[in-house]
């Protein structure tokens, strides 16, 4: 997972007038890496959805993650889980998921969090907001320079909040190195238009570094 990078999917149930599957197969189908699940409806978690999300991360060869709840995870059998400040322990969903499950914590500005989180089992850490989120929009905000800073930790870097292709570039070159996006993908008019936008910026920034390295350089990883 250390080499991951691109676009990172939050689809937010709540938010969507409808299941829209179809954007979930266009965002994944132009490249998106990483689905989240994120439903706080009351009659959620919705299984049916979920087999649904499966099937369409298994089949572009994406990742599914459960927000908040480690234990909907186990049970559907999901790629991993992002867990809040406030959504249970690390070292818990880690024991319970295995040593290969993808395991996020939101950090805010904090390394220290990321720090703890990382030492009870994490393998990413997620900073923000950014920008004016729909999704979150009373989250504090969070400065991009900690981004840099985060990759001191040796795990992916993730970027979230208020994030779309004009904002984007400022937070990769910042040190994200995947930038979590909900509106911005489910709300565009194109949501496999959004995404590949936000994909080939990614794209351009590894063939930039590429090119400053000059011949004879190791590859990028």
């Amino acid at each position: 997972m250390s080499g991951v990078r691109g676009v990172y999917a939050i689809y937010d149930r709540a938010s969507l007038a409808h299941d829209r599957l179809d954007a979930v197969d266009a965002v994944l189908g132009a490249g998106a890496v990483w689905l989240q699940y994120r439903d706080k409806r009351d009659r959620a978690p919705d299984r049916g959805l979920l087999a649904e999300l499966a099937a369409l991360t298994r089949a572009h060869d994406a990742r599914l993650i459960v927000n908040d709840d480690w234990r909907l995870a186990v049970e559907i059998g999901a790629d991993g889980v992002h867990l809040g400040q406030t959504d249970g322990s690390v070292a818990r969903a880690r024991a319970a998921l295995g040593p290969s499950a993808i395991i996020g914590i939101s950090c805010q500005d904090r390394l220290s969090r990321a720090r703890a989180g990382l030492a009870a089992g994490a393998g990413y850490v997620s900073f923000g907001r950014f920008f004016a989120s729909r999704t979150k929009p009373d989250a504090p905000p969070a400065d991009p320079a900690v981004l840099a800073a985060a990759r001191q930790f040796g795990v992916p870097v993730v970027a979230i909040g208020g994030i779309d292709a004009a904002n984007a570039a400022t937070l990769i070159d910042a040190g994200a190195d995947l930038v979590a996006v909900s509106a911005g993908l489910f709300g565009a008019a194109d949501p496999a238009a959004a995404t590949a936008e936000l994909a080939g910026l990614f794209d351009a920034r590894e063939c930039a570094g590429a090119g400053r390295r000059g011949p004879g350089a190791e590859p990028l990883k």
